[in-house]
């Protein structure tokens, strides 16, 4: 109540008490003989002033910021502009307010007793696609919507929350829930069935003028048969995801080991490549290594006794050569400077090549 309000109300029960304190003194001086206009006159002011009080404090609407109130004539039977927040005059007994509130409501429908907006087990129960029974714990966050507010007053005044609110949601959920399977629902299908569950109760709230703010499922049961099922099917398709995940590792391991033996095979033959290349090398080297020496030879045809004679060791005195040799050393020839004497011819069938003596 407002300070203004209080006051008048004050006033006003002054007034009262002095009507009444009039009609005590009337009656006391009556009784004494003595003249009683003192009494009516304080019982007249009392009786006008406690009138007048209380109707000019009825005729004030002090409204909250949080609220809103919807204003009944009753001569026109029409509906008036609805008051906000604030303080206004209405005219006692003509104009009839009623006031609602703006603030965000909250309606809870659970299994558990304390903590529904009713005594008891007032869960939602619905069915799914595939028979099952689905029961559902919710709440629904809304607010009424100042600009439609004499639209609801004339539709539901105050029976808003009892006959639309808790009805509208209990039918929009069974709806929505008909369309999933229980198994969806229990997975990940249940943030999408939350979601067609907002939208389709958005929709329906907004036509009555109430803005809905949140849905929340605070808790969805099955029975305890589909509970069990559906957590030996998870424990199987844990089971299958193992195996795959083991299957996958031996096949990693495979593939490296693999990988391993196809490197060691690579590096084989590229080693193998790289050593026949070095041969083929060595050997075109070596060719023409010869068509060098050939060409030499072929050019200086006593190359060859000269570095027969260049290899001979210093002490060597005499030499053997086959009979058959193909080489016949001209010694005056390789080496002009010395002075040379051929020993006897010995008599075996191994000629004597006599060794250059250097000339002192």
């Amino acid at each position: 109540m407002s300070g203004i309000t209080a006051l008048l109300g004050a006033l006003s029960l002054i007034g009262f008490l002095a009507f009444l304190g009039g009609i005590g003194l009337v009656v006391v001086s009556a009784s004494q003989g003595r003249p009683v206009r003192g009494g009516i006159l304080l019982a007249v002011i009392g009786l006008v002033v406690g009138i007048l009080f209380t109707v000019v404090s009825q005729g004030i609407l002090v409204l909250q910021p949080a609220q809103i109130a919807v204003i009944f004539n009753q001569l026109t039977g029409d509906l008036e502009t609805p008051r906000v927040s604030g303080t206004s005059i209405i005219i006692p007994g003509i104009q009839v307010p009623t006031i609602y509130p703006l603030q965000q409501q909250q309606y809870t429908m659970s299994r558990q007793s304390r903590e529904g907006s009713l005594a008891g087990d007032d869960a939602v129960d619905a069915r799914s696609v595939d028979g099952q029974v689905v029961r559902l714990d919710i709440t629904v966050i809304f607010a009424l919507n100042p600009d439609t507010i004499n639209e609801l007053h004339r539709r539901w005044q105050d029976r808003y929350v009892n006959d639309f609110i808790r009805p509208t949601v209990r039918g929009v959920t069974r709806d929505i829930v008909s369309d999933f399977r229980a198994e969806d629902i229990y997975g990940t299908g249940r943030t999408t069935m939350e979601e067609d569950m907002e939208t389709a109760l958005t929709t329906r709230f907004a036509e009555e003028g109430i803005i809905l703010s949140d849905l929340l499922v605070r808790d969805i049961t099955f029975s305890d048969e589909f509970t069990a099922s559906i957590e030996r099917a998870q424990i199987a398709s844990q089971d299958a995801q193992q195996a795959e995940l083991r299957v996958e590792q031996v096949r990693q391991e495979a593939e490296q080991r693999r990988a391993e033996a196809q490197g060691r095979r690579d590096a084989a033959i590229l080693a193998a490549e790289g050593e026949a290349q070095a041969i083929v090398l060595r050997a075109q080297a070596e060719a023409e290594a010869l068509r060098l020496v050939s060409e030499q030879i072929a050019a200086n045809p006593l190359l060859i006794q000269y570095l027969y004679v260049q290899n001979l060791t210093d002490n060597v005195q005499l030499a053997l050569v086959p009979s058959n040799t193909p080489f016949l050393f001209d010694v005056s020839g390789l080496l002009p400077n010395t002075d040379f004497t051929a020993p006897p011819v010995p008599t075996s069938n191994a000629p004597l090549v006599p060794t250059p003596t250097p000339t002192p």
